[in-house]
């Protein structure tokens, strides 16, 4: 038999692609491979949203090709889509391929047929392209599947590469979401995340169009899943109703994730992006009054070539006033073909770094007082499959998104449980199960 095995960098996104090719190759007679044996074929799923990532990738690709020699070495994902060539030149890589072609590589690979020279198949997604649809039956071993409702982007800020790499904005009809979040449920599933690269602007390529206010509701009104979460969205794409709308809904978990990059309205401005940050003070006041108990997770991106000291001072004074729970902080770094790489100014990387470490603290206090709100009250929480490795403590996640350690038996394993919160240690939250006796 033939066996595989799968790397993923990245977004949601990345993540549920991977699971699509998975079974795809399963259907054409693969299976995984266990973590120490060897492949006959390796994928890596890149990323390249930072230079990080896209470091990260390259790392991945030529790790797999050390660690399972004779194997085939397939690369796909937004780094192989804008820079093929970078792969191209890694020996030991037998395919290069387009986020357009995903949903061919299980028919692609042959291991009786191995080129000699490393075959690349990618195309241009600039024009408008219906959505690729990639379904996923079964989400691996995880207990909050990801579900791809959206890809592409059609914002163009100054440092992102992610336009060019998945094109413009596209959804999945309605009725297909709908029955793809019923089909989770009927598996046993507890929640759905629905994710995508623009999430906000679900539905505005379709025909006719909808949104993703629309969408919820006929999820809701079909009663399809116990716990429906939303991946990162856009604040320019919240609107007043949609934020009514969710805090109503008796299935919307009230977590959001809303990208801010700078909190200095010239750094916004040469970002490209299309908000002040006194819209984004006001948008997340509001959305915390109706409410109040969601966690609002933040996207900071430092350093920034025209971030001077008061522009980093303007962001972290607004970080510090807004009623958040967390902080993903991304260091800058120039992508090749966005606007930013031909921006003259330059912070320089060690500055860079000590701002990092400065927002990340701040990040660690918002979260850390976040958590100190909810000790001693009693939270629904959703046990994952697999228990702590530090604590060996079941885990999950209440409905804001406080990750929880609780002692119990393992049929409480992906089970909906009411836990008391008790107390913090180390910046983790253990909670006592409260039974139903």
């Amino acid at each position: 038999m033939k066996s595989f095995t799968i790397t993923t960098l990245g977004c949601k996104v990345n993540r549920y692609e991977s699971e699509a090719i998975s079974e795809q190759l399963i259907e054409h007679g693969w299976y995984k491979a266990s973590n120490e044996a060897r492949a006959n074929l390796c994928i890596v799923n890149t990323c390249t949203v930072t230079g990080k990532a896209a470091l990260q990738s390259r790392q991945a690709a030529r790790r797999l090709i050390r660690k399972h020699p004779g194997a085939l070495v397939l690369v796909t994902g937004c780094y192989a889509q804008v820079a093929p060539e970078v792969f191209a030149a890694i020996d030991g890589v037998n395919y290069i391929v387009g986020n357009g072609f995903k949903d061919r590589i299980a028919s692609l690979v042959d291991v009786e047929n191995v080129h000699k020279s490393c075959l690349t198949v990618v195309e241009d997604l600039t024009a408008p392209r219906p959505f690729e649809d990639l379904p996923v039956t079964r989400f691996g071993n995880r207990t909050r599947p990801f579900l791809k409702i959206q890809d592409g982007c059609n914002n163009f800020c100054a440092y992102c590469i992610i336009p060019y790499a998945r094109g413009r904005s596209r959804s999945l009809a309605p009725q297909r979401v709908v029955q793809r979040v019923k089909n989770f449920k009927n598996q046993g599933y507890n929640e759905v995340v629905l994710c995508g690269i623009n999430l906000g602007r679900y539905g505005s390529d379709l025909n006719p169009k909808t949104s993703l206010s629309s969408l919820i509701e006929l999820i809701e009104n079909q009663n399809a899943i116990n716990r429906l979460r939303l991946s990162s969205i856009e604040p320019d794409r919240l609107s007043e109703g949609l934020i009514r709308q969710l805090s109503a809904s008796e299935n919307f978990c009230p977590h959001l994730h809303i990208p801010l990059q700078s909190g200095d309205d010239e750094v916004l401005k040469h970002m490209n992006r299309h908000y002040s940050s006194q819209f984004y003070a006001d948008l997340i006041h509001q959305i915390s009054s109706v409410m109040p108990d969601v966690a609002i997770g933040v996207d900071v991106l430092v350093g920034f070539p025209t971030e001077n000291e008061k522009a980093f001072e303007n962001t972290c004074n607004l970080i510090k006033d807004l009623p958040i729970a967390y902080l993903h902080v991304f260091p800058f770094s120039r992508q090749k073909g966005t606007r930013a790489e031909t921006i003259k100014e330059e912070v320089r990387p060690e500055i860079i770094k000590k701002r990092c470490q400065y927002v990340r603290k701040l990040g660690d206090l918002k979260r850390r007082k976040f958590y100190e709100r909810y000790v001693g009250s009693v939270q629904e929480v959703l046990i994952e499959g697999k228990r702590d490795r530090t604590t060996g403590h079941l885990k999950g996640f209440t409905r804001n998104y406080i990750p929880v350690l609780v002692r119990g038996e393992d049929e409480l394993l992906q089970q909906l449980i009411q836990v008391r919160l008790s107390r913090i240690k180390n910046g983790r939250v253990f909670g006592q199960h409260q039974s139903s006796q």
